[in-house]
């Protein structure tokens, strides 16, 4: 098993802490991870992406040109990476400040409201845990204790005590995504293409 996967939204957002709590979560089922980001100069507002790798076999390189997985946080990360995603692929996408909605036909296209959903929980903080969450649900390649393991790992011990409230918000993602193009809309001769 191989997954191959970009996060991409604003900074802020907690791009790379989701690809950094992915990876560490993984590497407690002793897969191999690779975990390479891409940021601008600004803390908050510019661009920010992540490259996770995750398998069962060594990874050759951590460069990838298109994805199985994009999980996407703004307009102008689905402008550039929608395209990337593999026929047959996934596309995981948070509605907020989305414009032109993802078009493709031959992959699998699922809508996470997190931004709406962190706000009733009264906090942005989880809104990357949300999107986390939905990601699981859809691709469970890590288990969710796992996860909480991988998350007292990334985050600092003085932030220990919001790991229950992050572990809901993971539960919560799980609950509330949807699904837009369903897999028989597929069609099977874009795949057989990439083979």
């Amino acid at each position: 098993m191989t997954e191959e996967i970009i996060i991409a939204g604003f900074g802020g957002q907690g791009v790379l802490s989701m690809g950094k709590i992915l990876c560490y979560s993984s590497m407690m089922q002793n897969q191999e991870v690779s975990w390479m980001p891409s940021y601008g100069p600004e803390m908050r507002g510019g661009t920010a992406n992540v490259t996770v790798i995750i398998s069962d076999e060594k990874i050759s390189s951590p460069i990838l040109n298109s994805y199985d997985t994009a999980i996407i946080l703004n307009q102008q990360s689905l402008d550039k990476f929608e395209p990337k995603v593999k026929p047959a692929g996934t596309l995981i996408y948070d509605g907020n400040g989305i414009t032109r909605h993802p078009e493709r036909k031959d992959i699998k296209i699922y809508r996470v409201d997190a931004t709406k959903e962190a706000a009733k929980m009264d906090t942005v903080k989880v809104f990357n845990m949300i999107i986390l969450g939905a990601f699981l649900k859809i691709k469970p390649i890590v288990k969710l204790e796992n996860v909480i393991k991988g998350l007292k790992k990334s985050l600092p011990k003085r932030y220990h005590h919001l790991i229950p409230l992050n572990q809901k918000a993971l539960e919560r993602g799980m609950e509330i995504v949807k699904n837009i193009i369903p897999d028989k809309i597929i069609k099977t001769s874009s795949f057989k293409k990439a083979i």
